[in-house]
């Protein structure tokens, strides 16, 4: 049985905030920022829907799951099955929204004495009929422990699900429909 393409979207986000004021947000003005529905591309940064802190306050997903890389940042995650933290600065995070689940991830600004620049990666894949009603997963993979391998020269592939030249990933993820998932 062909299920097709399971990819539903992907995002990129890349921010260039400023310093933090303290509360996690912004020390510059929020002047031109749309503030609830912040998309636009012509400014350096973007609120999206935050309204003081950067990101997008609880909503809801069901019947799929978001892979999400930040590579240059932080993410605060907090969702309605009670699991919460902070990742950033390579680390990956795994989430099956199954059955349903309520969901918020935030871009704090930490650094009040520098920028917080944000980079940040996200592959939604939809879940087969069969796993749709699933119960919520949350899983993290922490920077230090992504398996690194190293084909030639100075490339490096984290391996993030699966196997890449002989590299093994941490383990799998029970429903995700991406069996592998290696990054440049």
């Amino acid at each position: 049985m062909n299920i097709g393409d399971p990819f539903i979207f992907g995002a990129y986000h890349y921010d260039l905030y400023p310093e933090g004021n303290g509360k996690f947000g912004p020390k510059a003005s929020l002047e031109g920022h749309n503030l609830g529905n912040d998309f636009d591309n012509n400014l350096p940064w973007r609120m999206y829907h935050g309204r003081s802190i950067p990101g997008f306050p609880f909503h809801p997903h069901r019947g799929f799951e978001i892979i999400t890389i930040v590579e240059e940042g932080y993410a605060d995650h907090f969702d309605s099955k009670g699991s919460k933290g902070r990742y950033g600065e390579g680390d990956v995070q795994l989430m099956s929204a199954g059955s349903g689940v309520l969901h918020g991830e935030m871009f704090p600004l930490i650094h009040e004495d520098k920028p917080n620049h944000l980079r940040l990666f996200q592959i939604w894949m939809n879940l087969p009929a069969a796993s749709k009603m699933t119960e919520p997963q949350y899983k993290m993979l922490w920077h230090e422990q992504i398996p690194i391998a190293k084909p030639t020269g100075d490339v490096r592939i984290k391996v993030i699900l699966g196997e890449y030249e002989g590299v093994k990933s941490l383990g799998s993820y029970p429903t995700l429909g991406l069996k592998t998932l290696i990054i440049v």
